[in-house]
């Protein structure tokens, strides 16, 4: 079997994955450069972001080179760092003065459209189970339909910028977003092999 597709899929995910953490870093650059912290301040933030972006990506490459990742008989052990630790961190950031003086600068639009990155990831996830690396319930062929999200952001975004769109709206929308993630979640981990019947799913 031709492995090249299968290496060209991984290819654009670390692709994928690099343009989106350097967006979301020159978004938190803008930000804080309009913070009120003091240079030296700024300067220790920043550095903090990188180190950790780098330090996260570093850990899920080690952990999924380990062949962890992969064995199915540790579960849940397998997949919880790579659910438990971002999950945490986005936790405590949020409850972080730090991080609230921060985001204030960041436009609300350029947020959304940042989740465009979701189409993309969708393309990837659908070419895996061309490749039959994947099954179909992982794909909007299926029961992924978190591309919906990906569809409708710069859209969202479009009208955020145009003052077009209620606070309650955007609100009503996030929580859609964060259902179709949370969905997306629940499949893939119901479609790990052996775990429930959802693994034995045909594509």
């Amino acid at each position: 079997m031709d492995s090249s597709p299968h290496i060209l899929i991984q290819a654009g995910f670390l692709v994928l994955t690099i343009i989106f953490f350097g967006l979301l870093l020159n978004e938190f650059k803008k930000a804080l450069a309009k913070s009120d912290f003091d240079r030296q301040q700024k300067k220790k933030i920043s550095t903090r972001l990188l180190v950790g972006l780098v330090f996260w990506a570093a850990f899920v490459s080690a952990w999924s080179l380990s062949g962890h990742m992969a064995n199915f008989e540790m579960f849940p052990l397998n997949v919880l760092p790579i659910l438990i630790i971002p999950f945490a961190t986005i936790l405590v950031i949020s409850f972080s003065k730090t991080f609230r003086e921060i985001i204030i600068h960041v436009p609300a639009a350029n947020l959304v459209r940042l989740q465009s990155f979701r189409i993309f990831v969708e393309i990837l996830l659908w070419a895996l189970f061309i490749q039959n690396q994947l099954r179909v319930q992982m794909t909007f062929e299926g029961r992924n339909f978190d591309v919906l999200t990906g569809l409708s952001a710069p859209l969202v975004a479009y009208l955020i910028s145009r003052q077009k769109l209620s606070p309650t709206f955007l609100f009503i929308w996030n929580v859609l977003c964060l259902g179709l993630l949370a969905n997306i979640v629940g499949v893939a981990i119901l479609s790990m092999p052996g775990l429930c019947p959802l693994s034995a799913w045909q594509d």
